[in-house]
């Protein structure tokens, strides 16, 4: 099989094993990436929609409910029930917005934030592990592959989060 410059197979001319192969690895790595987090919010009877809200609040302290829906794209009956149950768990805590009385600005309570140090210290883990094994150039290329598979508008939230951190 022809070489690309890194090693690798050639990228030019993929055929559908290579990229059934990617797919799956997609898959399992997905398994992984979540199946820490997973056993925590097991116990908690919380689920990914659970972890992705705070998440993203932590991200974003002070985000209304509009920026949580676009950010996570479902439905606002299904955020509001998810944010309920964080709201009552004492996890998260809900601020009417000081310029529009209608929003709802969301933040981490110190037991939303523990929370979400734990979920995301496993993450890190297991992201610093595969790193490290890959190497910069292929966690490079990873991000690259990650960012060319989202979809235009969804890129451009990534990027504005991204920027927000720099």
């Amino acid at each position: 099989m022809e070489q690309g410059r890194g090693g690798g197979e050639s990228l030019l001319f993929l055929t559908d094993e290579q990229l059934r192969k990617g797919i799956e690895a997609m898959f399992f790595a997905y398994r992984g990436f979540t199946a820490d987090p997973d056993r925590i919010l097991d116990e908690m009877d919380y689920g990914r929609a659970h972890h992705r809200a705070i998440h993203f609040i932590h991200r974003s302290p002070g985000t209304t409910v509009n920026n949580l829906l676009s950010i996570l794209g479902v439905t606002k009956q299904s955020l509001n029930r998810v944010l309920r149950t964080l709201i009552e768990d004492g996890l998260v805590e809900s601020r009417v917005g000081r310029v529009d009385k209608r929003e709802r600005h969301l933040f981490l309570t110190a037991k939303g934030s523990e929370l979400e140090r734990v979920l995301s210290d496993a993450q890190r883990a297991r992201l610093r592990a595969a790193y490290r094994v890959a190497g910069p150039a292929a966690v490079q290329g990873f991000r690259q592959v990650l960012e060319a598979m989202m979809d235009p508008d969804l890129r451009r939230q990534y990027q504005t989060l991204k920027e927000s951190s720099a």
